[in-house]
Protein backbone atom coordinates (compact mmCIF):
# COMPACT_ATOMS: atom_id res chain seq x y z
CA UNK A 1 0.00 0.00 0.00
CA UNK A 2 2.91 1.93 0.54
CA UNK A 3 3.87 2.48 -3.37
CA UNK A 4 0.46 3.15 -3.77
CA UNK A 5 0.18 5.68 -1.79
CA UNK A 6 3.37 7.34 -3.92
CA UNK A 7 1.35 7.49 -7.27
CA UNK A 8 0.46 10.79 -8.81
CA UNK A 9 -3.16 10.06 -9.59
CA UNK A 10 -6.14 8.16 -7.73
CA UNK A 11 -5.96 4.67 -7.44
CA UNK A 12 -9.15 2.38 -6.33
CA UNK A 13 -7.89 -1.05 -5.34
CA UNK A 14 -10.57 -3.70 -4.23
CA UNK A 15 -9.67 -6.19 -2.07
CA UNK A 16 -12.69 -9.20 -2.19
CA UNK A 17 -13.34 -11.56 1.35
CA UNK A 18 -15.06 -14.50 1.51
CA UNK A 19 -17.91 -15.08 4.73
CA UNK A 20 -14.68 -15.83 6.92
CA UNK A 21 -12.92 -12.74 5.55
CA UNK A 22 -10.33 -14.21 3.85
CA UNK A 23 -8.88 -12.37 1.10
CA UNK A 24 -10.19 -14.15 -2.06
CA UNK A 25 -8.72 -11.61 -4.96
CA UNK A 26 -7.14 -8.27 -4.83
CA UNK A 27 -7.65 -6.16 -8.01
CA UNK A 28 -7.39 -2.53 -9.08
CA UNK A 29 -10.65 -1.59 -10.93
CA UNK A 30 -10.47 2.67 -11.06
CA UNK A 31 -8.34 5.65 -11.77
CA UNK A 32 -9.51 8.77 -10.97
CA UNK A 33 -11.98 10.53 -8.46
CA UNK A 34 -13.47 8.20 -5.71
CA UNK A 35 -16.19 10.62 -6.63
CA UNK A 36 -16.65 8.41 -9.86
CA UNK A 37 -17.28 5.81 -7.41
CA UNK A 38 -20.79 6.82 -7.32
CA UNK A 39 -21.32 6.48 -11.21
CA UNK A 40 -20.18 2.98 -11.56
CA UNK A 41 -20.89 0.78 -8.32
CA UNK A 42 -21.97 -2.19 -10.65
CA UNK A 43 -18.47 -2.93 -11.65
CA UNK A 44 -17.48 -3.24 -8.20
CA UNK A 45 -20.39 -5.88 -7.47
CA UNK A 46 -20.40 -7.60 -10.58
CA UNK A 47 -17.12 -8.33 -9.68
CA UNK A 48 -18.14 -9.41 -6.38
CA UNK A 49 -20.80 -11.50 -7.33
CA UNK A 50 -17.93 -13.32 -9.88
CA UNK A 51 -15.63 -13.67 -7.02
CA UNK A 52 -18.15 -15.13 -4.80
CA UNK A 53 -17.50 -12.18 -2.13
CA UNK A 54 -19.24 -11.57 1.05
CA UNK A 55 -16.74 -8.48 2.00
CA UNK A 56 -15.25 -5.96 0.56
CA UNK A 57 -12.01 -3.58 1.63
CA UNK A 58 -11.61 -0.68 -0.41
CA UNK A 59 -8.24 1.11 -0.71
CA UNK A 60 -7.28 4.21 -2.30
CA UNK A 61 -4.28 6.83 -1.91
CA UNK A 62 -4.65 10.66 -1.38
CA UNK A 63 -1.92 12.10 -4.06
CA UNK A 64 -2.28 14.93 -1.90
CA UNK A 65 -0.42 13.44 1.19
CA UNK A 66 -3.02 14.27 3.67
CA UNK A 67 -4.76 10.51 4.25
CA UNK A 68 -8.31 11.64 6.41
CA UNK A 69 -10.77 10.56 4.94
CA UNK A 70 -12.50 13.54 2.95
CA UNK A 71 -16.36 14.56 2.54
CA UNK A 72 -16.50 12.47 -1.00
CA UNK A 73 -15.04 9.45 0.52
CA UNK A 74 -17.18 8.98 3.11
CA UNK A 75 -20.43 10.12 1.09
CA UNK A 76 -18.70 7.03 -1.79
CA UNK A 77 -18.41 4.55 0.96
CA UNK A 78 -21.68 5.09 2.50
CA UNK A 79 -23.70 4.83 -0.81
CA UNK A 80 -21.78 1.87 -1.76
CA UNK A 81 -22.55 0.03 1.69
CA UNK A 82 -26.33 1.00 1.36
CA UNK A 83 -26.18 -0.72 -1.91
CA UNK A 84 -24.19 -3.79 -0.58
CA UNK A 85 -26.26 -4.58 2.02
CA UNK A 86 -29.19 -5.08 -0.24
CA UNK A 87 -26.97 -7.77 -1.94
CA UNK A 88 -25.92 -8.98 1.59
CA UNK A 89 -21.74 -7.40 0.77
CA UNK A 90 -20.45 -5.66 3.31
CA UNK A 91 -18.18 -2.70 2.96
CA UNK A 92 -16.07 -4.25 5.83
CA UNK A 93 -13.67 -0.90 5.42
CA UNK A 94 -12.22 1.79 3.04
CA UNK A 95 -8.89 3.06 3.49
CA UNK A 96 -7.40 5.66 2.67
CA UNK A 97 -3.53 5.47 1.99
CA UNK A 98 -0.54 8.06 1.18
CA UNK A 99 3.03 7.96 0.75
CA UNK A 100 3.71 7.18 4.46
CA UNK A 101 0.24 7.10 6.13
CA UNK A 102 -3.34 5.25 6.15
CA UNK A 103 -6.57 6.13 7.64
CA UNK A 104 -9.42 3.90 7.93
CA UNK A 105 -13.35 5.01 7.47
CA UNK A 106 -14.85 2.47 9.90
CA UNK A 107 -12.55 3.93 12.42
CA UNK A 108 -14.72 7.08 12.47
CA UNK A 109 -17.88 5.30 12.57
CA UNK A 110 -19.00 7.10 9.89
CA UNK A 111 -19.94 4.02 6.89
CA UNK A 112 -23.36 4.52 8.43
CA UNK A 113 -23.72 1.09 8.37
CA UNK A 114 -25.67 -0.28 12.14
CA UNK A 115 -25.91 -3.44 11.37
CA UNK A 116 -23.41 -6.24 12.26
CA UNK A 117 -22.08 -8.03 9.51
CA UNK A 118 -25.30 -10.83 9.51
CA UNK A 119 -24.05 -11.99 5.65
CA UNK A 120 -21.00 -12.96 7.23
CA UNK A 121 -21.93 -14.30 10.43
CA UNK A 122 -24.96 -16.65 9.31
CA UNK A 123 -22.72 -18.09 6.32
CA UNK A 124 -20.30 -19.04 9.15
CA UNK A 125 -23.22 -20.80 11.40
CA UNK A 126 -22.60 -24.25 12.06
CA UNK A 127 -25.97 -26.07 11.74
CA UNK A 128 -24.50 -28.85 13.67
CA UNK A 129 -23.00 -27.33 16.42
CA UNK A 130 -24.67 -26.29 19.67
CA UNK A 131 -27.91 -24.27 20.69
CA UNK A 132 -30.42 -24.23 17.94
CA UNK A 133 -30.26 -27.64 16.09
CA UNK A 134 -32.64 -28.23 13.69
CA UNK A 135 -33.95 -24.49 14.04
CA UNK A 136 -30.92 -23.04 13.37
CA UNK A 137 -30.34 -24.98 10.64
CA UNK A 138 -33.29 -23.92 8.92
CA UNK A 139 -32.97 -20.40 9.43
CA UNK A 140 -29.31 -20.81 8.26
CA UNK A 141 -30.68 -22.53 4.83
CA UNK A 142 -33.76 -20.15 4.43
CA UNK A 143 -30.92 -16.95 4.76
CA UNK A 144 -28.32 -18.17 2.01
CA UNK A 145 -31.39 -19.58 -0.64
CA UNK A 146 -32.52 -15.85 -0.24
CA UNK A 147 -29.31 -14.37 -0.34
CA UNK A 148 -28.44 -16.85 -3.46
CA UNK A 149 -31.84 -15.96 -5.17
CA UNK A 150 -31.10 -11.87 -4.71
CA UNK A 151 -27.25 -12.59 -6.51
CA UNK A 152 -28.78 -14.62 -9.42
CA UNK A 153 -31.30 -11.55 -9.83
CA UNK A 154 -28.72 -9.06 -9.62
CA UNK A 155 -26.15 -11.04 -11.96
CA UNK A 156 -28.69 -10.98 -14.71
CA UNK A 157 -29.38 -7.30 -14.49
CA UNK A 158 -25.97 -6.46 -14.48
CA UNK A 159 -24.91 -8.95 -16.95
CA UNK A 160 -27.96 -10.03 -18.93
CA UNK A 161 -27.77 -12.55 -21.65
CA UNK A 162 -30.76 -14.98 -18.80
CA UNK A 163 -30.51 -17.61 -22.09
CA UNK A 164 -26.57 -17.65 -21.81
CA UNK A 165 -26.71 -17.40 -18.41
CA UNK A 166 -30.09 -18.53 -16.94
CA UNK A 167 -30.80 -21.61 -15.11
CA UNK A 168 -35.04 -22.02 -14.77
CA UNK A 169 -35.71 -25.34 -12.86
CA UNK A 170 -32.70 -24.15 -10.58
CA UNK A 171 -34.86 -20.86 -10.04
CA UNK A 172 -38.04 -23.02 -9.27
CA UNK A 173 -36.23 -24.98 -6.99
CA UNK A 174 -34.74 -22.24 -5.20
CA UNK A 175 -37.89 -19.98 -5.22
CA UNK A 176 -40.16 -22.95 -4.06
CA UNK A 177 -37.80 -23.49 -1.31
CA UNK A 178 -38.06 -20.46 0.30
CA UNK A 179 -41.77 -19.42 -0.45
CA UNK A 180 -42.19 -23.30 1.60
CA UNK A 181 -39.25 -22.21 4.35
CA UNK A 182 -41.81 -19.38 4.79
CA UNK A 183 -44.87 -21.34 4.81
CA UNK A 184 -46.19 -20.18 1.78
CA UNK A 185 -48.15 -22.04 -0.80
CA UNK A 186 -47.10 -21.77 -4.91
CA UNK A 187 -49.22 -21.86 -7.62
CA UNK A 188 -48.17 -23.65 -10.63
CA UNK A 189 -48.59 -20.05 -12.43
CA UNK A 190 -46.47 -18.24 -10.14
CA UNK A 191 -43.57 -21.03 -9.69
CA UNK A 192 -43.48 -20.23 -13.64
CA UNK A 193 -43.03 -16.67 -13.16
CA UNK A 194 -40.11 -17.33 -10.80
CA UNK A 195 -38.09 -18.41 -14.10
CA UNK A 196 -35.89 -16.97 -16.46
CA UNK A 197 -38.05 -18.95 -19.19
CA UNK A 198 -40.93 -18.14 -21.32
CA UNK A 199 -44.71 -19.46 -19.66
CA UNK A 200 -44.54 -22.33 -22.08
CA UNK A 201 -41.08 -23.84 -21.16
CA UNK A 202 -41.26 -23.21 -17.61
CA UNK A 203 -44.41 -24.99 -17.27
CA UNK A 204 -42.93 -28.04 -19.25
CA UNK A 205 -40.06 -28.05 -16.82
CA UNK A 206 -42.29 -27.98 -13.42
CA UNK A 207 -43.84 -31.36 -15.59
CA UNK A 208 -40.24 -32.61 -15.66
CA UNK A 209 -39.68 -31.43 -12.14
CA UNK A 210 -42.68 -33.75 -11.44
CA UNK A 211 -41.63 -36.46 -13.18
CA UNK A 212 -38.52 -36.57 -11.76
CA UNK A 213 -39.89 -37.01 -8.07
CA UNK A 214 -38.32 -33.13 -6.86
CA UNK A 215 -41.73 -31.49 -7.01
CA UNK A 216 -45.25 -32.55 -6.61
CA UNK A 217 -48.36 -30.87 -7.97
CA UNK A 218 -51.87 -30.59 -5.05
CA UNK A 219 -54.85 -29.49 -6.42
CA UNK A 220 -56.46 -26.21 -4.78
CA UNK A 221 -59.54 -27.64 -2.96
CA UNK A 222 -61.25 -24.12 -3.17
CA UNK A 223 -60.35 -23.80 -6.98
CA UNK A 224 -60.53 -27.00 -9.65
CA UNK A 225 -59.01 -24.54 -12.10
CA UNK A 226 -55.38 -24.35 -9.59
CA UNK A 227 -52.75 -26.38 -8.60
CA UNK A 228 -50.06 -25.96 -6.21
CA UNK A 229 -46.55 -26.78 -6.39
CA UNK A 230 -44.50 -28.37 -3.41
CA UNK A 231 -40.99 -29.86 -2.86
CA UNK A 232 -41.13 -33.66 -1.95
CA UNK A 233 -39.75 -34.08 1.07
CA UNK A 234 -36.31 -35.94 0.03
CA UNK A 235 -35.79 -32.42 -2.40
CA UNK A 236 -36.56 -30.35 0.78
CA UNK A 237 -33.67 -32.19 2.90
CA UNK A 238 -31.47 -31.99 0.01
CA UNK A 239 -31.97 -28.00 -0.33
CA UNK A 240 -32.26 -27.66 3.73
CA UNK A 241 -28.67 -29.39 3.54
CA UNK A 242 -27.46 -27.59 0.70
CA UNK A 243 -28.18 -24.34 1.66
CA UNK A 244 -27.68 -24.98 5.43
CA UNK A 245 -23.69 -25.73 5.01
CA UNK A 246 -21.64 -23.73 6.62
CA UNK A 247 -20.73 -22.12 2.45
CA UNK A 248 -24.29 -22.99 1.58
CA UNK A 249 -25.09 -20.70 -0.96
CA UNK A 250 -22.03 -18.60 -1.06
CA UNK A 251 -20.32 -19.48 -4.56
CA UNK A 252 -24.26 -19.35 -5.39
CA UNK A 253 -24.82 -16.98 -8.65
Amino acid sequence: MASMGSLPDEVLRILFLDASYRLIADEQLHHGSVRQLELYPRTIFRRAIEHGATGLILVHNHPSGDATPSENDIVATRRLSDLGRSLDIEIVDHIVVTATHAQRVAASGRIGSDRAPACAHVLRDNPGSGGGGQQQSASTALANARRAYKRRQFRRELIGSPKLFGEPAWDMLIDLFIHESEGKKVATSALCLASTAPPSTALRLVNKLCEAKLLVKIDDPDDGRRQFVELTPDTAARLENYFGADEGGMQEG
